[in-house]
């Protein structure tokens, strides 16, 4: 009996020492994240454990705005990003080709909102066109900066006609509230704060698709989830698992309402507004529709012509499938 304890309790400390070695093992990758609601499949990843079952311990690094994001991924500080702007994930793979690839893109128009011309709730403005001789906030960032812009020339207006500063998203609801600024081109979960404190009133959504590719329903590809190519080659086994983890964040957060609840522990959203917040439509690269690419084509070419992005690019290079 005495032997069949020892043995017992030395399989125990055995069993007890694989764990500890699986949980210390876990593959280290550090995620960069532009804190929006497009972030939120990392939370629901880390969150939901579909990264620990992977095997893997993803780091979620908050910067400030896109470029820094793109400095993380070029100098092999961040493995991957979250949310990285399509616009500035072009122009990086132009200057300098191969830099990154996106595992999935998000789709934003009007039903599927993300961003939004926003005036104070007291503002006798309706239009779009209304925002001439207006000062307005943007969301950080030259890619941000080019659709802003793209959208007010789409309804007529040159960049003389209004003045325009590109405002870290944290200072965006002070900035309207104090009258600072008389419109914001911002990002969900702030529109939604916005609408819900008093503080501001929905110009128009989905204002991407509509006025600068021409439809309602097109997929304006504002962001996706990136891997660097370094990444990539050099782990690829890491780079598979954290895609098979990611396919599953997306999923829920398409298809799970209560995915939203992250966005009141990571976002500083409130629980009364969290259910309704819009969200882009999120897609693995494996599952985009020809359309869909086509729409993801039309808006870097835009950005190209503007200057934003240096060189043509066909955006099929920058997509990796999984």
């Amino acid at each position: 009996m005495k032997m069949i304890r020892t043995n017992l309790l030395y399989l125990l400390v055995l069993l007890l020492g694989i764990n500890s070695s699986l949980i210390y093992s876990q593959e280290k990758v550090k995620m960069g994240l532009f804190i929006a609601s497009s972030a939120l499949p990392y939370f629901i990843a880390k969150e939901r454990g579909y990264f620990a079952a992977e095997n893997l311990d993803v780091e979620g690094i908050p910067l400030a705005n896109q470029p820094l994001v793109v400095q993380g991924l070029v100098k092999g500080d961040l493995d991957a990003a979250s949310n990285l702007l399509s616009l500035e994930g072009a122009n990086i793979n132009t200057i300098r080709p191969d830099t990154l690839k996106y595992i999935s893109i998000n789709c934003q128009n009007v039903k599927y909102q993300l961003e939004a011309y926003v005036v104070p709730v007291n503002s006798t403005v309706k239009t779009l066109a209304e925002l001439r001789g207006k000062r307005i906030m943007s969301a950080p960032g030259p890619g941000n900066l080019f659709v802003a812009k793209g959208v007010l020339k789409a309804v007529g207006l040159d960049e003389k006609d209004y003045q325009m500063q590109e405002q870290q998203m944290s200072v965006h609801i002070g900035g309207l509230q104090s009258g600072q600024f008389d419109a914001a081109y911002t990002l969900e979960p702030i529109v939604s704060m916005m609408v819900a404190q008093g503080i501001g009133k929905k110009l128009e959504s989905g204002v991407i698709a509509k006025y600068m590719l021409g439809r309602p329903d097109a997929c304006a590809v504002l962001g996706g989830g990136v891997l660097s190519s370094k990444f990539i080659k050099e782990r690829p086994q890491a780079a598979e698992r954290l895609a098979r983890a990611w396919s599953k964040a997306l999923n829920d957060g398409n298809n799970d309402p209560k995915a939203r609840d992250l966005l009141v522990k990571h976002m500083n959203t409130s629980a009364s507004i969290a259910p309704t917040v819009p969200l882009s439509y999120y897609n693995m690269v494996r599952d985009l529709k020809p359309q869909e690419i086509a729409d993801f084509q039309n808006l870097v070419d835009q950005a190209t012509t503007y200057g934003l992005v240096k060189e043509k690019i066909d955006v099929k290079t920058m997509l990796k499938t999984y």
